[in-house]
Order: C-alpha cells, then sequence, then structure tokens
C-alpha cells in the first residue's frame, strides 16, 4: 500500500550559496507528522506558503525509491516522502491524496530536478543518480491535512 513515509515544513531555506560553503542549520522540528494545506498558497508554515514565484511549485514530492538509503526530506528539501508512487510519472496530471482526513488534491506542473547540492547534502553522485528522478512540483487545488502513513492514492489525467 502507498505510503507517505515523511513530511518536511520547513520555514527557512538551507541551501543558498555555494555547495562548498554548505547548507545552512536546520531548524527544529521541520520533519512534522501531518501537514495543514491550503488551496493555491502550498503547506501553512512552509518557506514558500504564499509566495507568488511558487504558486505553480509550493509543494515538492519525491519517492522514496529514488533516494539513496539512509537519505531523507531534510537532505533533499522536498516537503513529501512517499513509497509506492511513482511520482517522477505525474507531470500533467492532478495527484489526490488521503491520508485519512479528507483529500488533497496537487495539480502536478513540472519535475524538480535536482541540484549541485544534493553531493554534497546527501553524498557524492546523488546530483546525477537523482536526474529525471528528483521529484515534481505540485500547486495544491484543495485545503486538506496530509498525514505520516498509509495513503490512498488517485490520479486524474
Amino acid at each position: 500500500m502507498p505510503e507517505i513515509v515523511q513530511l518536511l515544513a520547513s520555514p527557512v531555506h538551507r541551501y543558498e550559496g555555494r555547495p562548498a560553503d554548505g547548507p545552512a542549520p536546520a531548524p527544529p522540528d521541520e520533519l512534522v507528522e501531518e501537514v495543514e494545506i491550503r488551496a493555491g498558497l502550498g503547506i501553512v508554515g512552509d518557506r514558500y506558503f504564499g509566495r507568488p514565484a511558487h504558486r505553480d511549485a509550493s509543494i515538492t514530492l519525491i519517492a522514496c525509491e529514488s533516494l539513496p538509503p539512509g537519505a531523507d526530506l531534510t537532505q533533499v528539501r522536498r516537503n513529501v516522502l512517499t513509497v509506492g508512487i511513482a511520482v517522477d510519472e505525474l507531470v500533467g496530471s492532478v495527484l489526490v491524496l488521503d491520508s485519512g482526513q479528507g483529500p488533497v488534491s496537487l495539480r502536478v506542473h513540472r519535475a524538480a530536478p535536482p541540484c549541485a547540492w544534493m553531493d554534497v547534502a546527501v553524498g557524492p553522485g546523488t546530483w546525477k543518480a537523482l536526474r529525471r528522478r528528483g521529484g515534481i512540483r505540485c500547486a495544491p487545488l484543495t485545503d486538506g491535512t496530509l498525514r505520516v502513513g498509509p495513503v490512498e492514492v488517485a490520479v486524474l489525467r
């Protein structure tokens, strides 16, 4: 059964400047058990919430199957880590997730390609390994809540 493995709602950007300089410190509690989503705005409390430049990409998802063992959202800086959902194949569709508190609809606008920071944050070779497997950027179409755990999935084309 598909599952949401981790959720990240971080108020700060950690990868600014050059990768060789290293990431900024992580704030406490950026990995959460649930996130509140607002249509057209994103994840409440996240660094991209309500930002006009990110309205079509305010929520990012990545598949656990794409990551090297031990890697997590604090390193790849996506919002939702899934297992059992081929997220990279969903560009152009609407992804509907229901983790028990009602469906949340996300318009999948484009791929979320990895950046050079991946070789620093996760390990050498990760940037290249995540090409075409770096996840997706979405806009929320409905308000709702997502929780860590089993999730029902529907894909509307």
